[in-house]
């Protein structure tokens, strides 16, 4: 069975969010988006504090995908430095997993 891997990405409003949710089913680059509004973040950006309401997504792809995928967000994200981390999974439902690896393009 092909490697799953999650993608965590936060983004500037759920509207960007299931924009790019979109792009990345339509196109099979995951098989699988969660979108959750209403995240509130601290950081630091420019050496001062941030606090922002932002948009949680997770993709559901496998790794092979992962450098596909991660080119579409970054290429319509609106953030200078879009948060994307990959996540591997250690295991999980096998039948799920197998609908993901099925879902994705080869």
């Amino acid at each position: 069975m092909e490697n799953i891997t999650l993608v965590y990405m936060t983004f500037v409003s759920k509207s960007e969010a299931v924009a790019i949710g979109n792009e990345l089913v339509s196109h099979r680059l995951a098989a699988c988006v969660n979108i959750m509004d209403h995240m509130n973040s601290i950081y630091r950006w420019d050496d001062e504090l941030q606090y922002d309401n932002e948009v949680v997504m997770i993709a559901k792809t496998t790794s092979a995908m992962v450098p596909e995928l991660i080119e579409i967000v970054k290429a319509n994200h609106s953030a200078e430095c879009p948060c994307i981390v990959s996540i591997p999974t250690t295991g999980g439902n096998p039948d799920f997993l197998t609908w993901i690896a099925g879902e994705v393009k080869k």
